[in-house]
């Protein structure tokens, strides 16, 4: 077999053209993108304002069976998907989310997709970019800074230091960071109290960013952050700190999408990135209803399984943007399905169609769920090239089974003449008006009846439980006109449960809901549940050992 060059050796080959040319394609007149550099842009306020009368295309999520260290491929797939569909003539744009520091380092790796199935410049997309997460970073700690420079100066707005529930953050992953004392030293340092760091990408800065409508829109909603409560218990507000006009200016830039290009040179807004198990796991809703009124199709992705991020694709964005998607792609990969049906990671290049058929019970129960939300489904097989002929035809009869088709996809090593078969399968079931999108619940549904629903209904667990404060907690926020909103699940990516060891399709499993928080100006409630952490650590062996710059001044070790 010939040598298989790696996913940065690809990038770093691909023929780029200028991102002027890109946004040609999709009609952006150059005075309206706002260049870094000859190969990435920011798409200006003023062009998105002026074509939001225009009709939108249509939408298709890429979602996927749940994660294993096998990998499925889901950003891979939206780039060969969106690749694919410009291929057979429809005019198309892919929105993907912006990668992370502390998994590009850690162990995840990036989010530009992979093989011959990329966003360029892979390099800047996964380590600074735009600089997007350092402007969020910088306007949810300007809030933290403000809080405790509030107390120092006499605490006029009479902030119980006990109760400040907004923490720092930081886009890296550092355990040691999760609970902190901080204000020691004395007098001239303020008052000391405990707080703690989360990672970027679980900011309620960033969800606000990536659900935001327009600046105006945003500074609202970052208004309407609450940092605290007050000894009667009542909430203090960012803007009661003065906080919103500055957080906003920071973010100004940063709310515009930013525009680059596939391997193929089609084009791809790349910008928002909230995690799927602790955040809402998509793209910006500025950059995907920006896609919808200039392409005919636009492919977006949410993160993780469609346990978590399908589900809030759907309940969230959907729901708080208007949005109705045509057609749902899930991926899955016959090494997944084998590490669902009990195989070891070492042993996934040998033969073993029982486990696949086993493992296919993981991808049923996802096919289930997005059903559950009217929206038809096409399931796409990520090839690899271990994979073997029975394996595949395994994963074929049983999607059948369940009434729908699975598509065989080359992308990852073919670019976009192997994901044409599933381009064409995607445009039969947008175009043939199948889909009948609804949300999971009603507005007006109780808070922990909001969560129950998803546990029962997508989780297929007996029941959720938590403690009477968090009930209490939940009952409060209802009363006081939070009740409408819809809930994030923070929960294992690895499992219907939350056992991360738990895989397959386990039923009747009990969740607990630990603790609750309410993220009001990003307009939802975050249910963390299980063991879940919204300050990730570094593994053992954390990618950061293996990346460096070689003698030439490339990066080596990313990927």
């Amino acid at each position: 077999m010939a040598e298989v060059k790696s996913d940065i050796e690809i990038a770093r080959a691909a023929s780029k053209k200028p991102v002027r040319e890109v946004g040609e394609k999709l009609g952006i007149p150059d005075e309206h993108l706002l260049p870094f550099g000859h190969d990435k842009a920011k798409v200006s306020a003023q062009f998105i304002a002026s074509v939001k009368g225009r009709e939108n295309g249509k939408l298709i999520l890429v979602t996927a069976i749940n994660p294993t260290p096998a990998g499925e491929g889901k950003t891979t797939t939206t780039v060969g998907l969106g690749d694919g569909l410009n291929r057979i003539g429809k005019k198309t744009a892919i929105c993907i989310r912006e990668a992370s520091l502390g998994p590009c380092f850690g162990m995840k790796g990036g989010a530009a997709g992979g093989g011959y199935a990329q966003v360029v410049p892979m390099e800047d997309i996964n380590l600074h970019f735009t600089g997007d997460f350092h402007a969020i970073t910088s306007a949810h700690n300007l809030l933290s800074a403000l809080i405790d420079n509030h107390i120092y100066w006499g605490n006029a707005l009479d902030i119980d230091t006990r109760r400040v529930t907004w923490r720092r953050v930081m886009d890296m992953n550092d355990r040691a960071l999760r609970e902190i004392v901080c204000s020691l030293g004395g007098v001239a340092n303020g008052f000391p109290r405990q707080g703690g760091f989360d990672i970027t990408v679980a900011s309620e800065v960033m969800a606000i960013l990536c659900l935001a409508t327009d600046l105006e829109d945003l500074e609202k909603r970052l208004g309407e952050i609450i940092i605290g409560y007050r000894r009667d218990k009542s909430p203090v507000y960012a803007r009661d700190l003065k906080a919103d006009g500055a957080m906003a200016v920071l973010l100004k830039d940063a709310l515009q999408p930013n525009l680059v290009q596939t391997l193929e040179n089609n084009p791809a807004f790349v910008h928002g990135g909230p995690f799927a198990n602790i955040a809402h796991g998509c793209n910006s809703v500025m950059a995907t209803t920006t896609a919808l009124k200039l392409a005919d199709y636009v492919v977006t992705e949410a993160g993780f399984g469609a346990d978590l991020g399908a589900e809030k694709f759907f309940d969230i964005k959907c729901r708080k943007a208007g949005l109705k998607p045509a057609a749902a792609v899930i991926v899955a990969t016959v090494r997944a399905l084998k590490m669902n049906g009990g195989v070891k990671k070492e042993d996934l290049g040998t033969e073993n169609v029982e486990a696949v058929k086993k493992g296919c019970a993981n991808l049923g129960r996802h096919i289930e769920n997005v059903k559950q939300f009217g929206v038809p489904a096409v399931v796409a097989i990520n090839h690899f090239h271990s994979d073997t002929a029975a394996e595949i035809e395994a994963v074929k009869a049983y999607v059948a089974a369940q009434g729908e088709e699975a598509v065989l996809c080359r992308h990852w090593a073919e670019g976009s003449a192997g994901a044409e078969e599933l381009a064409r399968k995607v445009v039969a079931l947008a175009e043939g008006g199948a889909s009948q999108f609804a949300p999971l619940y009603g507005d007006d549904m109780p808070l922990f009846e909001k969560i129950d629903t998803i546990v029962r209904r997508i989780y297929r667990g007996s029941e959720a439980i938590a403690d009477k404060s968090v009930r209490a907690q939940l009952h409060q926020w209802e009363q006081q006109g939070y009740g409408h909103l819809p809930v994030c699940m923070a929960k294992t990516q690895y499992s219907f449960s939350t056992d991360p060891n738990l895989r397959g399709a386990p039923t009747d499993h009990v969740v607990p809901v630990r603790e609750v928080r309410l993220s009001a100006g990003a307009g939802f409630v975050v249910a963390i549940c299980g063991e879940i952490m919204t300050m990730p650590g570094l593994p053992k062996a954390p990618s950061a050992e293996k990346i460096f710059l070689n003698e030439a001044g490339y990066i080596e070790g990313l990927f």
